[in-house]
């Protein structure tokens, strides 16, 4: 059975969230997270392969969050926004199977469901800027995007 995309998503935040604590090795990570999270060992290969793909760009995605959160410091957005906001500018920069208003549909979802409701708010202010200052067409990298 495939992976609905939303699930997905969750996973990719949940592991890219879980890098700022800790610096497990993926092939002990993954048997940990097949079992809590029910998947299969190629959905958690897909996974990490998107977070290192995140974690390749992070710095000009948080420069792009950075820029367009005029309001905070960088340093003063909770670890779940910032995490949510880098895996959305990611999606919205540099993943061409993304639609940008999916992109940042799924980062509001996503805020409702680990964060709180002024933070998705916030995360939609910023995603909104971001994407009006690159215009509608996500700026494409020439890596091929994963699932």
């Amino acid at each position: 059975m495939a992976l609905p995309p939303q699930k997905f998503r969750e996973i990719v935040f949940q592991v890219l969230y879980s890098q700022g604590f800790t610096s497990i090795d993926p092939e002990n990570l993954i048997p940990f997270m097949m079992n809590e999270l029910k998947v299969t060992r190629r959905v958690m290969l897909d996974v990490h392969n998107k977070v290192d793909l995140v974690i390749e760009k992070l710095l000009g995605i948080d420069e792009q969050i950075s820029a367009a959160a005029t309001e905070y410091s960088f340093e003063r957005i909770s670890r779940v926004e910032r995490t949510i906001l880098r895996l959305a500018v990611f999606e919205l920069l540099h993943d061409s199977t993304i639609p940008p208003k999916v992109a940042i549909a799924e980062a509001v979802r996503l805020c409702r469901k680990f964060g709180t409701p002024e933070s998705s708010q916030f995360v939609n202010a910023v995603l909104d800027t971001i994407l009006k200052k690159v215009g509608d067409e996500p700026a494409i990298s020439n890596e091929p995007a994963p699932i």
